[in-house]
Formats: C-alpha cells, sequence, structure tokens
C-alpha cells in the first residue's frame, strides 16, 4: 500500500470520527426531548404499556447519557446497545414493559438485581419511594453510581457486588427486577420480597429465555410468563453463569 492510499484512508477515518462527533454534539436537549417523546409514542404506547407513570418516566430519563458517546446518536432507537465489559442497555420498550408489570408507585421499594449503565435504576427512581440496585461488574458499578449521583437521584443507592444474593441488609422488597439470566430464580430474592411483592426477572428456558412475573402470596409464589426474551447471563463472581 503506497504512502499516499494510506493517507487518504486515514483521512476518511478521521472525517467520520469527527463527522460522529460533530452530529452528537449538534443534537440540543429540545431535540432529544423529542426524541424521546417519539421513542414512548412509537415504541411503548403503541406495544400496549399504558401506566402514566411509567411513561412519564421513560420520557423524562435521558438515555443518551447512560450509553458510550459513540451511540448517543441512536439512543432512542428501538433497541439494545452496547455499554462495555460485553453488557447492554435494555431496549426502552423492555425496560418499560418490567417496570410496568411491578405496578409500582411512590411508596414502593425496589430492588434492582445488574444495574449496567444505570438507565433502568434511574426510571425505578423517577417512580419509587427508594430502589436499591447491584452490579456485579465493578467498572460498570462504578461508572454507574458516579452517573446516578450527578444527575441527583437521591433515592437509589449503588452496590458492587453478587446481585444473586440480593441485598438482604435493605430486605424486603416490594418489588424485585432482574435485568440478567439465570437458569433459574434465586430463593435469596424470594425471600427478600414482601408479601404481595412482585418480582420480574428473565429465565432460561428450552427454547431461549422467558420473562415471567412471580407474586408471592401466603408464602408461595405465583408464576405467570411475559414474553420469550433476550438478556445477558446472571454470573458469580469468578465469571460462571448461574
Amino acid at each position: 500500500m503506497s504512502g499516499r492510499v494510506l493517507i487518504i484512508i486515514l483521512y476518511g477515518v478521521m472525517m467520520n470520527i469527527f463527522n460522529v462527533g460533530c452530529k452528537a454534539k449538534d443534537i440540543n436537549s429540545d431535540e432529544f426531548a423529542k426524541l424521546r417523546a417519539t421513542m414512548v409514542k412509537a415504541q411503548i404506547e403503541r406495544r400496549g404499556v399504558k401506566d402514566e407513570k411509567v411513561l412519564n418516566a421513560m420520557r423524562k430519563v435521558e438515555r443518551h447519557k447512560f450509553v458510550p458517546e459513540q451511540y448517543i446518536e441512536n439512543s432512542y432507537e428501538d433497541r439494545p446497545l452496547p455499554i462495555g465489559e460485553g453488557q447492554t442497555i435494555s431496549q426502552p420498550y423492555i425496560v418499560a414493559l418490567m417496570t410496568e408489570v411491578l405496578g409500582l408507585d411512590s411508596t414502593k421499594k425496589v430492588l434492582e438485581v445488574g444495574t449496567g449503565s444505570g438507565y433502568q435504576a434511574a426510571v425505578l427512581a423517577e417512580i419509587c419511594d427508594s430502589v436499591y440496585t447491584i452490579e456485579i461488574v465493578e467498572a460498570l458499578g462504578k461508572r454507574s453510581k458516579k452517573l446516578l449521583s450527578e444527575l441527583g437521584y437521591k433515592n437509589l443507592k449503588v452496590k458492587v457486588g453478587d446481585g444473586y444474593k440480593g441485598w438482604e441488609e435493605y430486605s424486603p422488597f416490594d418489588g424485585v427486577i432482574v435485568t440478567c439470566a439465570p437458569s433459574h430464580v434465586p430463593q435469596s430474592l424470594i425471600d427478600q420480597m414482601t408479601e404481595g411483592g412482585k418480582m420480574v426477572i428473565p429465565v432460561d428456558v428450552a427454547y431461549g429465555q422467558d420473562l415471567i412475573l412471580l407474586i408471592k402470596k401466603d408464602g408461595k409464589v405465583e408464576r405467570k410468563s411475559i414474553i420469550p426474551v433476550r438478556f445477558v447471563p446472571m454470573t458469580k463472581e469468578d465469571g460462571t453463569e448461574y
């Protein structure tokens, strides 16, 4: 390859990077708000999510602040996005659906397993009295804790640790939301639910993964299938899967 050709290729790559950066910076807060409104209407309401508390939270939380810079332009698209460390930020519809099925309000205390980018935790914090979220990947946990603090969420605690074990110190929880998929429902999480509490969790099944809703009544757990989904696996501290 000649030096001239190499220079032309490098110039083209640099211009692409520059253009992406400029486009992201050119999007102002009003335009982002319009993108969120469109996201809620086209991706979430149209699919049947009706809880106004959830819809308002989805309109308010700025998803573009929870994704890496190179994906800012894609923030409000109908898909998950990479956030580093082999993890993703969930599709907006799935975030809204999982939040809605828990039936939350301003009196509820919620545990989230799998903080990831912090986006789902922020949505929950807009609705609930208090949110406790656990992330096993230290780099993600620290990053999300810093971001959520900078965004002013004071009703939210972030912990780096193994979410399979829950967070017994602050239990029981009115709601539990799990954003990674184990092979079975952890008994420790069931034990930390209130009477009448609900858990939404993706679980491995024969055909892939199933999003299920669990409701604790009279010490027993009722189970309802919602939709097929695809989440990253729930892992232990040594990286193996539950």
